[in-house]
């Protein structure tokens, strides 16, 4: 069987740092934060979190009329998807696209829409609007990009907690090299910033406390100081294409996607375990075929938790062996926060822009790192890496499932 190459044309956003892709990574490179407190609720039923919330108004690129069927999630996926689509010149005039595919993932769907039919429902009003089920559905974005450009290649979602959009990416890379597919638009969206969903997430002891320094310095992977993770909401979406068509249109990729790796730690719903994280890893340095000393650079998982972040890095270590002390490693969501469903799209579209800049963005707030973290975490300040060939980007999620991609320059 013929294995094809695989590269990223085109990148779009609708991330808490805004949405052009440029500017986004520039942001995150200069180490900013886009968290803030955030009132959540109402005066008198609520509370103030932290979180990493995207300024988003769809109505310059999504209908009044369209919108009625789409919830929040669904009309961010379709903006990402698009801005990509034009970010890769397909939106000209004359280009086929009728043999796309969409891979997305999502984790849980439409939950602002949710929320409201269980407001009607409590409120005793039992008629559900008609537009409820197709607009909770985890695989509403893609089917919504698929509509919009008259995608006809296969229609993807995948709903895997934190890994969803990075096993969407991995997938849809498979689905290229393996010859089935020529052309996906893959990545994730995620909008479950409404009150209750927020309420379910404070059930948990994974989220942050605001810092002394300030609410935009509160998300600290890796830091010693560190209390838990921040949430955040948007889309991230890339084009992958074969190599084939990226030569006969005659175009400069952002990246080549080399290797992709999936796990399960078989461990604990809630709790990482490095051996799991280690085997996806390993399997995606094989899938590459190259060496575990040819990895220059790591976007982590890392979200900032007091376990999560120490058990990443004893992953890294036991896989890395000596090279690990000469790795770059960062996590971005110290500025973005953690995207959830659509976390990994973002953080590997972050990582191949590293590529294609050769700078690699920061762990920001890392002003005191955790003995336990005693790697090369790229404190507060991004750096050039004039030498960076390859880059790997973890996810690991709730469930246990692990899904690792690895990129290269051009």
């Amino acid at each position: 069987m013929k294995i094809n190459r695989v590269f990223i044309t085109g990148i779009g956003l609708v991330s808490p740092h805004g949405n052009d892709p440029d500017l986004v990574f520039n942001n995150i490179y200069q180490g900013r934060s886009a968290i803030k407190m955030t009132r959540s609720g109402t005066p008198e039923f609520g509370s103030n979190i932290l979180l990493a919330r995207t300024e988003f108004d769809p109505s310059g690129m999504i209908s009044k009329q369209h919108q009625i069927f789409m919830d929040r999630v669904s009309q961010m996926g379709v903006v990402a998807a698009q801005k990509a689509l034009e970010r890769a010149g397909l939106l000209s005039e004359g280009t086929d696209l009728s043999s796309t595919g969409v891979y997305t993932g999502c984790a849980l769907g439409g939950a602002q829409t949710m929320q409201d039919a269980y407001k009607r429902y409590f409120n005793n009003i039992r008629t559900a609007r008609p537009t409820t089920v197709p607009l909770i559905m985890p695989n509403a974005p893609a089917g919504h990009i698929s509509m919009r450009h008259k995608l006809r290649g296969p229609s993807q979602n995948y709903s895997i907690a934190c890994s969803s959009s990075s096993t969407a990416i991995g997938e849809a890379f498979r689905a290229i090299r393996d010859g089935y597919q020529e052309r996906i638009v893959a990545g994730g969206t995620e909008a479950m910033l409404n009150d209750g969903t927020i309420c379910s997430w404070e059930g948990m002891p994974v989220l942050a406390k605001e810092h002394s320094e300030g609410a935009h310095a509160s998300c600290r992977p890796f830091s010693k100081d560190r209390t838990g993770l921040v949430l955040g909401e948007g889309a991230a979406m890339l084009i992958l294409e074969s190599e084939k068509l990226v030569n006969r249109r005659d175009i400069q990729p952002i990246a080549e996607i080399v290797g992709y790796g999936s796990s399960n730690d078989a461990y604990n719903l809630t709790k990482p375990n490095a051996e799991g994280q280690v085997q996806a890893m390993h399997t995606a340095l094989n899938d590459a075929g190259i060496n575990a000393s040819e990895v220059g650079y790591i976007n982590a998982h890392a979200t900032g938790t007091g376990a999560g972040d120490k058990v990443e890095i004893d992953a890294i270590k036991s896989l890395f062996s000596d090279h690990a002390q000469h790795i770059a490693i960062s996590s971005t969501k110290s500025m973005h926060g953690h995207l959830l469903g659509a976390a990994g799209a973002l953080e590997f579209a972050i990582t191949a822009m590293a590529l294609m800049t050769k700078k690699i963005p920061p762990t920001a707030h890392l002003n005191k790192r955790d003995p336990d973290c005693n790697l090369d975490c790229v404190p507060c300040i991004g750096r050039p890496a004039p030498e960076l060939k390859y880059a790997l980007c973890n996810s690991f999620a709730f469930g246990g499932s692990n899904a690792v991609l690895i990129a290269r320059i051009i």
